[in-house]
């Protein structure tokens, strides 16, 4: 008989007792051990599949947009929903049995499991150009996994002298045997998880074509890049990398503050989640539209409205910055309760990272390095304004630049990273403080006793 290896989590990586009886579960999902990714086609298929799994709710169809913005809410959101497991996040009560916290290291891991697959059956490949991309877009997805994993479930970078702090573990080999499944492993550093995502993407920089559809491309891994640089305050990296993806002529802001919130793979985007009617995130119980939205359409409301935006941010605009006009909106949940236009379709794309982005990250890494390279800081913070509709500032500190930031990318999932890579607050609490650190799901440290659990928890 045939073994079905079936991966769940990063449990089964890393050696999870077969006698819980939380596992006796019949699969959504196994592949078969002795016949998984004999072809290219079943290669093409498992990258497919990859991209798919990064759009589930316990990643970027939801969670890592929302358990950031949740983190850092004080003076900005409310969490309004019943959703204990959100609502922990939000009141720094978060528990090791929480399940988002649980789901979203199980689905990270099961899809950093899925490339890994990838990349041991890229012989299967023949054509060296294919080959190529496929092993830029496995590296693409693993790379931005350990990227936000460590972010998420280690103290923050900077929080040590040699960030020797307990990040996640890391895993470059595909789980497809039980005796494998039975392998354990302690956490890595965060110095250590953080090399491994700027090689992977560097990688996938220097392996992905300039254009891969709606698919990861070289300026997609170069983006994140500068994501990760940005988080490590490595400015000059950061720089470079913005830099490259801004002058490559792929990109150009949308006329509006809207058209990329509206409208699928927009000229200002650079990677988003791709849904439809039929396949997204979620239209009751998951997906950011659903958490998000508080919008009467027609007589229907659509979103559970979740998620309310504090009047104080609302008032941090000016009165006629078309974010606050166009993207801002009273609910049908009560008078004067705001949110956020940016998710109103359950079948919309989920943009991840845009142009707009990149911008503001070369005006700051500029004004930091006291350089020019690309444009002025004057220039890009301004495009960004000038779209806005409100007034240019003729000559930024970094500190115009940041409060740009916040209001460019609200709700968008940088929240909390900003707060912590900047040294900030929120609330009372501080960059680097435990709260603001998930725990290592339960069942995961009691399957691997290598696995030390946060501090707290």
């Amino acid at each position: 008989m045939k073994k079905i290896i079936t991966i769940l989590s990063v449990s089964l990586v890393l050696g999870l007792s077969a006698c819980d009886n939380r596992l006796n579960l019949q699969p959504t999902q196994s592949i078969d051990a002795e016949t998984a990714l004999l072809t290219e086609q079943d290669v093409e298929s498992a990258i497919i599949g990859a991209y798919g799994q990064l759009g589930n709710g316990a990643l970027y169809g939801t969670n890592m947009n929302l358990l950031s913005e949740l983190q850092g809410a004080e003076g900005y959101i409310t969490w309004r929903g019943t959703f204990a497991s959100y609502r922990e996040v939000y009141q720094k009560t978060t528990q090791a049995i929480n399940t988002d916290v649980q789901r979203t290291w199980m689905n990270g891991y099961a899809a950093i499991n899925t490339v890994n697959n990838v990349l041991e059956s890229l012989d299967k490949v023949q054509d060296a150009s294919k080959k190529a991309q496929l092993e830029g877009e496995a590296r693409f997805v693993r790379g931005i996994l350990y990227f936000e994993l460590a972010r998420y479930y280690g103290l923050p970078w900077g929080a040590t002298a040699d960030n020797s702090q307990p990040g996640v573990p890391i895993v470059l080999r595909a789980t497809i045997t039980a005796e494998q499944a039975a392998q354990t492993a302690a956490r890595n550093t965060v110095a250590q998880v953080y090399a491994q995502a700027i090689d992977d993407l560097t990688k996938a920089s220097t392996l992905l074509p300039d254009d891969n559809g709606t698919r990861a491309d070289k300026y997609a891994a170069l983006a994140f890049l500068s994501r990760v640089y940005l988080q490590q305050s490595d400015y000059a990296k950061a720089l470079n990398a913005a830099n490259q993806v801004i002058v490559s002529g792929q990109y150009r802001l949308n006329p509006s503050v809207t058209s990329a919130f509206r409208n699928r793979n927009t000229s200002e985007s650079i990677f988003e989640i791709q849904q439809n009617d039929q396949n997204n995130a979620g239209t009751s119980n998951d997906g950011l539209t659903t958490l998000y939205a508080s919008l009467p359409v027609n007589g229907v409301n659509i979103g559970r409205g979740d998620i309310q935006i504090n009047t104080s941010f609302v008032t941090s605009y000016d009165s006629t910055d078309a974010r606050r006009t166009e993207l801002l909106y009273i609910g049908y949940k009560g008078v004067n309760r705001y949110y956020t236009g940016k998710y109103t379709d359950f079948g919309a794309n989920i943009p991840v990272i845009r142009l707009a982005e990149m911008m503001l990250v070369r005006a700051e890494c500029n004004l930091r390095l006291n350089s020019t390279v690309g444009a002025t800081p004057a220039a890009d913070l301004n495009a960004i304004r000038q779209r806005a509709g409100i007034a240019p500032i003729a000559a930024p500190t970094i500190q115009n630049v940041l409060t740009e930031r916040v209001k460019e990318l609200a709700f968008e999932g940088l929240r909390i990273h900003d707060i912590k890579r900047t040294k900030g607050k929120t609330g009372d609490l501080n960059w680097n403080d435990p709260k603001l650190v998930l725990p290592i799901p339960k069942r995961e440290v009691d399957a691997n006793n290598l696995l030390v659990q946060n501090p707290g928890y």
